[in-house]
């Protein structure tokens, strides 16, 4: 199978590759969501060396860095309350953590989650955290400009490997919401 962007020697359905995901991207994957078919979620397996952004499209074309995604977690506090969110921005921008999300989260303050917390409550690796199968209730906000784009590449739940979908398939993931304003500097 050939993949809908990048030059990847190594791409098929995901569904097919669920052993090479994480416990809650492979379930995910498996029930499907916002009737978007699982044909289109294409797993390319990838060196995880690579993983992070700026070494994945040297090596995989630059051409990649339009199309790419990066999904971070963040923590709101308001009082005693944490409330845990995804953020899903064009790899070219970065979050507006203080201005829209913390609006958007109602929170006194916003952060980056730590690794510990990233990691421990998704189930994913860090540097491969993905917005597909993050744990019930959690918000996911995502910068329009991700949803416009035909095809994404976001992480797959783990160093090894990318996951690439419609960007209006990652609009229709549970608790997504499209935050104009999100991505920054982009």
């Amino acid at each position: 199978m050939r993949a809908p962007i990048g030059s990847f020697e190594d791409a098929c359905p995901a569904a097919e590759r669920l052993e090479l995901l994480t416990a809650p991207v492979a379930a995910a994957v498996r029930e499907g969501w916002g009737g978007f078919p699982a044909e289109q979620i294409i797993h390319v397996d990838t060196d995880p060396e690579i993983a992070d952004t700026a070494a994945f499209v040297e090596h995989h074309g630059s051409e990649l860095l339009n199309c790419s995604a990066n999904c971070v977690v963040v923590a709101g506090k308001r009082g005693g309350e944490v409330t845990l969110a995804a953020c899903l921005v064009l790899s070219h921008s970065r979050v507006d953590v203080n201005g829209v999300v913390r609006r958007h989260l109602d929170a006194r303050k916003v952060r980056f989650a730590s690794m510990d917390t990233a990691v421990g409550d998704t189930g994913m690796e860090y540097g491969g955290i993905t917005p597909v199968g993050l744990p019930p209730g959690w918000p996911l906000l995502i910068d329009p400009a991700v949803v416009d784009q035909e095809w994404v590449l976001i992480g797959s739940g783990s160093r090894r490997g990318k996951l690439i979908m419609p960007g209006k398939a990652l609009a229709a993931l549970p608790g997504a919401v499209v935050v104009a304003g999100l991505g920054i500097g982009g």
